[in-house]
């Protein structure tokens, strides 16, 4: 942790959490790119495992965002900048690479509910941890397949959802995905939000001794952590430019 004065510490546990999961989504992001663009066959990447790698990453991302969000001071401020910056991945995807197109991806969907609660700091810090958590962890499993129009308990269906409701892009953006509605990179508000309030109230229950943990973690990894957002906007056109050179090569 840092000791400068008027800079909130740093948690180095965060930090290398943070770190290594950005080091998994650039290891899947490549796999991607050498699968769906340089066509390596990779027959387990398109399985449960790869499925499982792929949610625990953003599941930790979008987690840790939640918990960081209940110790921050400028939360809106930083969703402000998180939200615009998927703007821009949708933009340059839409300009660029249609194919690969974006469209509420996990920046957008992280800035937005950095927004959301940020907005509504002022009420969730009146409800008790122990309680939010449950509730929202719950709501997370409830509403988890309603982009696949149901809701369930977690992968497991219980009753369908009107098709009404899936109607345009304002409706993909909550979570309902109109009839034709493409995106390689999609999450919206439902079922996400309330996972990243299940980090937000995580951080109400046991924030407090998580930072006091004086562990150093490992400098490379805290230093990944400290430039997650940085390392995310970047990783992709690095990682294609490398996968270039390696494709003429081969």
């Amino acid at each position: 942790m840092s000791d400068t004065p008027g800079v909130r510490p740093r948690c180095a546990l965060l930090d290398a959490l943070r770190g290594l999961t950005v080091i998994n989504m650039v290891l899947f992001h490549a796999m991607w790119d050498l699968v769906y663009i340089f066509g390596v066959h990779a027959p387990w990447y398109l399985g449960t495992g790869a499925f499982i790698w792929q949610q625990a990453i953003c599941c930790t991302f979008i987690g840790l965002s939640g918990f960081c969000a209940a110790m921050g001071r400028h939360t809106l401020r930083r969703g402000a900048v998180v939200f615009a910056l998927g703007l821009a991945v949708t933009l340059v995807t839409l300009l660029f690479m249609r194919e690969d197109l974006i469209v509420f991806g996990v920046l957008t969907c992280i800035g937005s509910c950095m927004l959301l609660a940020g907005a509504a700091k002022p009420l969730l810090l009146r409800i008790p941890g122990w309680i939010g958590l449950p509730v929202c962890f719950a709501l997370f499993a409830l509403t988890r397949l309603v982009p696949q129009g149901s809701v369930g308990i977690f992968f497991h269906p219980l009753a369908a959802l009107p098709d009404a409701l899936y109607h345009n892009h304002l409706t993909a953006y909550f979570g309902f995905p109109h009839p034709g509605f493409y995106t390689t990179d999609y999450f919206p508000l439902l079922p996400w939000i309330f996972l990243f309030l299940s980090g937000f109230f995580l951080h109400r229950i046991c924030g407090q001794r998580i930072l006091a943990v004086t562990w150093k973690g490992i400098p490379p990894l805290n230093f990944i952590g400290r430039h997650a957002l940085e390392i995310y906007v970047v990783h992709q056109p690095v990682i294609y430019g490398i996968l270039s050179v390696w494709n003429l090569l081969r």
